[in-house]
């Protein structure tokens, strides 16, 4: 994608957060709060998780080979040490990143993030903006084939990826029990709810 094709991509998102109807997806999120995703799930639905892998040359001297290293990403040991609330412009970056894998320009996430806050209701300015980036093809996440085939592994990179953590074992049995309990959920639906947790809101 060029820069020209990325920055258009991003201009959609600040307009379609004020004109869009609800789509599908909010309205199936609708129905997946009402069976209940949301209520208590231990600690299900909360932190965003930015990934990030930095790379360092080891050496500028002539003729010597570069070296690359991965930094590790430090995990918190549960939620109670997430303590501070998130802005507006840290939960639209967190929250592109999580889903995209890649960073959002400083500019749209400062519009984004006024926009958000014009709208009043947060909860659901927060519910437009992530049906709207679910509408767009360059989401990153599994299909619901690759999720049933091993919901441990999922709910283990689900919780690393939003909440920068491990999850409990009984956070871990829940969430699989409830996704295998219910045909309709899908990993949208699973993203969605941790995106509109209480933890996600604290760093």
């Amino acid at each position: 994608m060029n820069t020209q094709d990325s920055m258009n991509k991003e201009k959609k998102f600040v307009s379609q957060l004020l004109t869009d109807k609800p789509s599908a997806l909010q309205q199936s999120a609708s129905v997946c709060r009402e069976k209940e995703i949301s209520s208590p799930l231990p600690e299900l639905l909360g932190f965003a998780a930015l990934a990030a892998a930095t790379v360092s040359l080891a050496s500028c001297k002539k003729d010597q080979e570069a070296l690359f290293e991965v930094n590790n990403v430090m995990l918190y040991d549960n939620s109670a040490d997430k303590s501070k609330l998130k802005s507006n412009e840290q939960y639209v970056s967190i929250l592109y990143t999580n889903l995209f894998q890649t960073a959002l320009s400083n500019n749209t996430v400062f519009e984004l993030g006024k926009t958000l806050l014009s709208l009043g209701d947060q909860e659901l300015a927060r519910e437009v903006l992530i049906s709207n980036f679910f509408n767009d093809a360059g989401v990153q996440m599994p299909t619901a084939d690759e999720m049933n085939a091993d919901i441990d592994a999922f709910i283990v990179e689900t919780y690393k990826r939003f909440f920068v953590r491990l999850p409990s074992e009984a956070e871990k049995t829940w969430v699989k029990n409830f996704i295998e309990r219910n045909a309709y959920m899908t990993p949208e639906l699973v993203y969605f709810s941790f995106a509109m947790s209480n933890e996600y809101m604290y760093y």
